[in-house]
């Protein structure tokens, strides 16, 4: 007697089918034991009362396929219990009731203990009120040993549908959350590469303005890399869609330094920088890229000063301003900054008392490199 589960049924063991198939009605076929007394030994009562409640042992029977409710199918299943030990003291041959009772109760319980019970309980039920009623052990016997093998080999097939389910819920959730993480990288990427070329055009843009009434060709200069870093940015979306990561450290340095100097802030700097491993070297750029779009945002600081140092012990970051300071949340971009350096088992450090200083350390297994100029 099989039945089909729903793949997204959170219980601990597979429910009766939400769309019932009619492959489970061939399991009528047991039900000719019902005959088989009145055959044996005809009466008219016999017959009446076989022609009166069999159809009622259909119809339950055939609810308890079609309907989707789990209540009303525990509801069905205890009436087949009950009609069986109402009807078995006068029709031996329905006790193959309790054969149907311990194929279905996989499909009614919710724990494996329960469904061991109730197989037990219907074997059990069966040899005892046949021994109550005298009948032969051969009679009462084979009724309760099928039941056993019936109820234990649905339970088997009903754990095995269980793990194909819970398999294909795992799979699910991992598709899920893939297609999250894939959206929080692209929003930092874009986050990344936009926000530092914004607050540069922005930049751009207020000090054409300033010119404009006293030096118009000194505008027309700035309008004109405005557009040059639109331009820049257009493409640096292009590829970021491509999959871009960074242009190195020393092109992102090299940025940094012109968009510093147009907010009015200078930059300290050590060069050459030390060559890096080119995964960190990635990850450490755009830190460098978000570091400096934060500076020129929030900060209103006069001076900057940056520092890298790649030692046998690991890569480590530290950039400083002599801003207001005083970070009270962490906005998408400091998140951006953790979550990337945590997929190289690195960490953040922030400290913005009298100014913002910033730590990004990367172990030695990803970020050391050659302590020589780039």
């Amino acid at each position: 007697m099989s039945q089909t589960v729903s793949p997204r049924e959170p219980r601990d063991l597979p429910r009766p089918p939400e769309r019932a198939r009619t492959f489970d009605l061939i399991w009528l076929c047991y039900s000719i034991f019902f005959f088989a007394a009145p055959a044996q030994h005809p009466s008219f009562s016999a017959w009446l009362a076989v022609a009166l409640l069999y159809p009622c042992f259909l119809a339950l029977y055939v609810a308890l396929i079609f309907t989707r409710r789990m209540r009303t199918r525990r509801l069905l299943l205890a009436a087949i219990a009950l009609f069986g030990l109402a009807y078995y003291p006068f029709n031996a041959g329905s006790g193959v009731v309790f054969i149907y009772c311990a194929a279905f109760a996989p499909f009614v319980a919710d724990s494996l203990p329960a469904v061991i019970m109730l197989i037990v309980g219907a074997a059990t039920t069966c040899a005892i009120e046949g021994l109550a009623l005298h009948f032969s052990a051969w009679t009462w016997g084979i009724f309760a040993f099928f039941s056993l093998p019936a109820g234990f080999a649905n339970l088997i097939w009903a754990l095995r549908v269980r793990s194909q389910t819970r398999l294909g819920l795992a799979q699910e959730q991992i598709e899920h959350l893939a297609q999250v993480a894939e959206r929080e990288r692209i929003a930092r990427d874009l986050h990344d590469v936009l926000g530092h070329t914004l607050s540069l055009i922005v930049l751009k843009s207020e000090l054409a303005g300033r010119l404009l009434p006293t030096n118009p060709e000194g505008a027309r200069r700035e309008i004109g890399e405005v557009e040059r870093t639109a331009r820049q940015a257009l493409g640096e979306v292009r590829e970021t869609i491509r999959g871009y990561r960074s242009e190195g450290l020393a092109a992102e340095l090299a940025r940094a330094r012109e968009t510093l100097s147009l907010a009015g802030v200078s930059l300290e700097c050590a060069e050459p920088l030390p060559r890096v491993d080119p995964v960190a070297e990635s990850v450490l750029a755009l830190v460098l890229r978000e570091s400096v779009t934060n500076i020129v945002r929030h900060a209103r600081a006069k001076c900057c000063r940056l520092s890298l140092s790649v030692e046998p012990g690991g890569t480590a970051l530290h950039i400083e301003d002599d801003g207001r300071g005083g970070i009270e949340h962490e906005g998408n971009g400091l998140r951006g900054m953790r979550e990337r350096l945590a997929t190289l088992g690195g960490r953040l450090a922030i400290d913005s008392r009298g100014g913002t200083r910033l730590t990004v350390e990367i172990p030695p297994q990803v970020g050391a490199a050659q302590a020589q100029p780039a």
